[in-house]
């Protein structure tokens, strides 16, 4: 990766999102870890720095336009531009609960960050992604987004019964679509990323992959060539369909 390319990882402070923030920093980037909460923020840039990465916390809630705004005026006081954005953040409120008897509340409370966050970041970033040689957004998805393997009885993610994560992730593969069409005429490449089952705190540890083997396919993703994909949703292995 060139040495010159500034980055911002939403989420940042652990998990995946910790992940792809190192191997990007490995790869010689400049790396903001953006993370809710000040002091996680701090302590997590501080465990990559001590590597010898070049990586700095920015304070960011995506559903909080104000912190948002502020880390957009910070990135454009401090580099000018925004060469790679991946909006990693993510919830998930609904284990063991059916989906006929989810509130309401945390449909849309799992929509404000997977969802209307994403949105808000993009946004709020893309003049400085604008001004970048060749920016990339990369969306972190999942295949319970995928309306194909969903709906096919045969497949893993068919009996997983989380209505408000799986729906906000198969809007925003659509959500990826749109802004690719929209930047088509751009240096700008957008892409949807499915890290696989990760074992995250978010799935109370279950998954039977690592962190950093999720954090690949974003990182693949965020340093496409020019003449890479761009409106895909990739994971290790290829495409993920629809």
């Amino acid at each position: 990766m060139d040495d010159a390319r500034i980055a911002l990882v939403t989420g940042g402070n652990k998990g995946i999102g910790y992940e792809i923030v190192r191997q990007l920093g490995a790869g010689g980037a400049t790396v903001l870890l953006g993370a809710r909460d000040p002091g996680r923020g701090e302590a997590a840039a501080a465990k990559l720095q001590a590597e010898g990465l070049a990586v700095r916390p920015v304070q960011l809630d995506v559903t909080d336009p104000a912190t948002v705004e502020a880390a957009a005026r910070f990135i454009e006081q401090e580099y000018g531009r925004l060469d790679v954005l991946v909006n990693n953040a993510g919830t998930v409120h609904e284990w063991g609960v059916n989906p006929t008897e989810l509130p309401l509340e945390a449909l849309r409370s799992t929509f404000e960050t997977n969802v209307f966050g994403v949105v808000t970041v993009t946004n709020t970033m893309l003049p400085l992604l604008r001004r970048a040689p060749a920016a990339r957004i990369v969306n972190m998805s999942s295949s319970l987004g995928s309306l194909t393997r969903a709906s096919d009885p045969t497949s893993a993610q068919y009996p997983v019964p989380l209505l408000a994560y799986n729906s906000s992730k198969a809007a925003l593969n659509r959500i990826t679509v749109q802004y690719a069409t929209a930047l088509r005429d751009t240096p700008i490449k957008v892409n949807a990323a499915c890290p696989g089952f990760c074992a995250t705190d978010m799935n109370g540890y279950r998954g039977h992959r690592t962190p950093a083997q999720g954090a690949a396919i974003a990182v693949r993703l965020a340093t496409l060539p020019p003449d890479g994909p761009t409106g895909g949703f990739f994971e290790d292995d290829g495409p993920v369909p629809w």
